[in-house]
């Protein structure tokens, strides 16, 4: 496996948000957290991530512990994170935004990041206040590649688009997961997370109270229901 947290704790102040997270993640797999608002999935990707410093348990990456160092080391190292607030540069162009994070070693070119979102290629003149909600979200994953990622992670990246660019996203993080970046994907359109995971947690109260494939997940009313409180074919 690439990525592995065990017993992981993570705390904003004194709020204790992530209570003994354990997941891993293999390479080429798509994984998604799933929960309730405030459940702490984005908490486990900000502590994955350095943003959140853990306070006990273990995060290996690439067989190494990552935990307690600084998010730029952690980035150096191949994790990237793509925030549910995008954090794009809005008054540099899409073109800039997308070359400032080009690694020299990496096989995501410009040209390789066009040919997957198309649409940042007729853009590329165009700043990022210019941009819709769907090419800025376009433009953060596309920017991701650009820093060659070992593991990509996206917080929510359909939320609050139109249902054609829900789809196109969706085809888009589909051709990003057959050139084998592993993804951990959270989001609530549990739609689009049985379209694109292998497996899938569900975090509750900062616990993961349940994993599985995605034919067991789908196969599971109550857990969606018990969990979720959503039953997928409704």
């Amino acid at each position: 496996m690439i990525l592995e947290l065990l017993d992981v704790h993570g705390y904003y102040g004194k709020s204790h948000i992530v209570q003994g997270v354990s997941l891993h993640i293999k390479k080429g797999e798509v994984v998604t957290l799933l929960g309730r608002n405030g459940a702490g999935k984005t908490t486990t990707l900000n502590t994955i991530m350095g943003v959140v410093a853990p306070r006990r348990g273990t995060i290996r990456f690439d067989g190494k512990e990552i935990a307690g160092l600084p998010p730029h080391a952690i980035a150096e190292k191949g994790l990237s994170l793509v925030p549910e607030h995008r954090g794009i540069f809005r008054l540099l162009t899409v073109e800039e935004n997308l070359t400032m994070a080009a690694r020299r070693d990496s096989p995501w070119s410009l040209e390789e990041v066009y040919r997957i979102f198309p649409r940042l290629r007729e853009r590329r003149r165009n700043g990022g206040s210019q941009l819709s909600g769907g090419e800025q979200q376009m433009l953060a994953i596309g920017r991701a590649l650009m820093t060659n990622p070992k593991v990509l992670m996206l917080d929510e990246p359909v939320e609050g688009l139109a249902p054609v660019i829900v789809d196109e996203i969706v085809t888009q993080i589909g051709k990003i997961k057959e050139s084998g970046i592993p993804i951990i994907l959270v989001e609530q359109n549990l739609a689009v997370c049985t379209q694109l995971a292998d497996r899938h947690y569900i975090i509750e109260q900062g616990r993961v109270v349940y994993t599985g494939s995605n034919a067991e997940f789908l196969a599971d009313d109550g857990v969606k229901d018990r969990y979720l409180g959503i039953n997928i074919a409704a």
